[in-house]
C-alpha cells in the first residue's frame, strides 16, 4: 500500500512517519522545499521527542520520501492547515487547494481522508469538488474524514494508542479508512459518518477550552482577592468530583485555539459558552500583558531607571518548540511594543533563532532581569530558584506562589 500525505507539519509528518514504520510506502508531500530538503536527510524540522530516529530509519529503508508533488498512491491524506480569516471565519482553502492537486491522480478504488481540523461539512464539500471534477469517480473511491488527537511532546505514543473516530460518507468509505488506520493504530478506531467525526473534533477542544476558560478566570478573581489560586485549585481538587485545570497566560495551539471559532461562525446563536470562553482565554492574554507594564512603571517610579525584563517561553506549551497561536508570544510582541526602549529579554529554549525576537539563554535572562515574567512552565524554568530580590510574575506557575 502507498499513501501521500499532504503536508509534513506538526502532524502530517509524525502519522507519516508512524505509518511508513509500520510498512506502508509513504510520499510526504510539502510546499516548502527545506521541509523536503531536511525530511530526506532524515532531520526533524519540528521538536518531537524520539521521532527523529524512527525518520531516520525509515528514509534509510526506503520507505519514505519527501517530495514537492503528490505521486500516484493508493490513500491520499490532507493533513494541511486549516486557519481563520478575518471575523475568527475558518478557512479551508488549504484543504481545498491541496484535494485539487491530488484528484488529476485518483483512480478508482482509492482512499481520500481529510485529517485537518475542518468545519462541519467539509468532507461532504471535497467529496463533490472531486466528483465534479472527475464525475467518473463518483461510487468508485472512498472519502472519510479521521481527526488526530495527540499531545505534542507524546506524539509517538498517542498516534498509535490514542482512539480515533473515523467517519465516511457513506458505510463503506468508514470502512476502508478503518483497515487503513488499522495498520499503525492500537487504539480502538470508532466507526461514525463524516459529519459526526469533524463535529467530534471541534467539541473535544471546545470543550477544554471551556475548561481552561474557567481556571483562568478563576485566577483573575484570586488575584483581587488576594488568594492564591494555585493553592486554591489544590485545595478544590481534593473534593472527588472536582477537576479544575491549571490557569495559564492564555491558550495557544493550532487546536483549542481555534476550533472553538468553527462552531461558533457556524452557530453563532446557539455557541453562547463556547463563544464566552474564547472571549475569557483571549482576555487573560491581555491582562497578562497589562499586568506587565503595570510592573515595568511601578519599578520604574521606585528605582529612577528602566527595568530589565525577562519573557520567559514563547511557545504555547511547556517543553515544545510550537508557538502557533501563542498567547505568550502575543504578550512578549505588545510589551515589547509598548517599550521600545526598555531592555527586554526574550527566552525561549526550544528554538534556537526567532526572525522577530533576538533570544537569550534562560538562566543568564533570570540572572539579570528585574521582572521575570514566566508565560510558559518550561521544565527548564522550573530548575530556577526563587529570588526575593527580583519581581516576578509567574502565570504559568511555575513557582505557584
Amino acid at each position: 500500500m502507498k499513501a501521500c500525505f499532504m503536508g509534513l507539519g506538526y502532524i502530517g509528518l509524525p502519522t507519516a512517519i508512524i505509518a511508513a514504520k509500520h510498512g506502508v510506502e509513504v510520499v510526504g508531500v510539502d510546499i516548502n522545499p527545506k521541509v523536503v530538503e531536511k525530511t530526506n536527510r532524515g532531520e526533524l524540522h519540528i521538536v518531537e521527542p524520539g521521532l527523529q530516529q524512527i525518520l531516520q530509519e525509515v528514509v534509510k529503508a526506503g520507505r519514505l520520501k519527501a517530495i514537492s508533488k503528490p505521486e500516484q498512491s493508493d490513500v491520499y491524506l490532507m493533513v494541511v492547515p486549516t486557519p481563520f480569516k478575518g471575523d475568527h471565519q475558518p478557512d479551508i482553502s488549504f484543504v481545498e487547494s491541496a484535494t485539487r492537486m491530488v484528484v488529476p491522480l485518483l483512480k478508482e478504488g482509492d482512499l481520500f481522508i481529510i485529517e485537518s481540523t475542518s468545519p462541519v461539512g467539509t468532507t461532504d464539500k471535497m467529496a463533490a469538488l472531486i466528483y465534479e471534477l472527475r464525475p467518473e469517480l463518483k461510487g468508485n473511491i472512498h472519502v472519510a474524514y479521521c481527526p488526530e488527537r495527540v499531545l505534542p511532546g507524546n506524539v509517538i505514543h498517542e498516534l498509535v494508542h490514542n482512539d480515533r473516530v473515523i467517519g465516511g460518507i457513506d458505510e463503506a468509505s468508514t470502512r476502508r479508512a478503518k483497515e487503513f488506520y488499522a495498520l499503525f493504530v492500537k487504539g480502538t478506531l470508532h466507526e461514525t459518518n463524516c459529519r459526526t467525526a469533524e463535529m467530534c473534533k471541534l467539541t473535544e477542544n471546545a470543550s477544554r477550552d471551556a475548561q481552561i476558560a474557567f481556571a483562568n478566570e478563576l485566577s483573575l478573581i484570586c488575584d483581587k482577592a488576594g488568594i492564591n489560586v494555585w493553592e486554591l485549585i489544590s485545595l478544590a481538587n481534593k473534593h472527588p468530583r472536582v477537576n479544575i485545570l491549571q490557569p495559564g497566560c492564555g491558550v495557544g495551539g493550532h487546536c483549542i485555539a481555534v476550533d472553538p471559532y468553527f462552531i461558533a461562525s457556524e452557530f453563532p446563536k446557539e455557541s453562547q459558552l463556547i463563544s464566552t470562553a474564547r472571549k475569557v482565554n483571549n482576555h487573560k492574554a491581555e491582562w497578562c500583558a497589562e499586568k506587565v507594564k503595570n510592573a515595568m512603571l511601578q519599578f520604574e517610579l521606585h528605582n529612577n531607571r528602566k527595568p530589565v525584563v525577562a519573557m520567559m517561553g514563547l511557545a504555547f506549551k511547556p517543553n515544545i518548540d510550537d508557538l502557533r497561536e501563542s498567547p505568550a508570544k502575543f504578550i512578549t510582541t505588545r510589551v515589547m511594543q509598548n517599550y521600545n526602549n526598555a531592555e527586554i529579554l526574550v527566552v525561549e529554549p526550544n528554538i534556537v533563532t526567532h526572525n522577530v525576537f533576538k533570544l537569550t539563554d534562560y538562566q543568564e535572562a533570570y540572572q539579570r532581569a528585574d521582572i521575570v515574567v514566566f508565560l510558559t512552565a518550561h521544565d527548564v524554568f522550573k530548575t530556577l530558584e526563587w529570588s526575593d530580590d527580583k519581581v516576578i510574575l509567574d502565570f504559568c506557575g511555575i513557582f505557584k506562589r
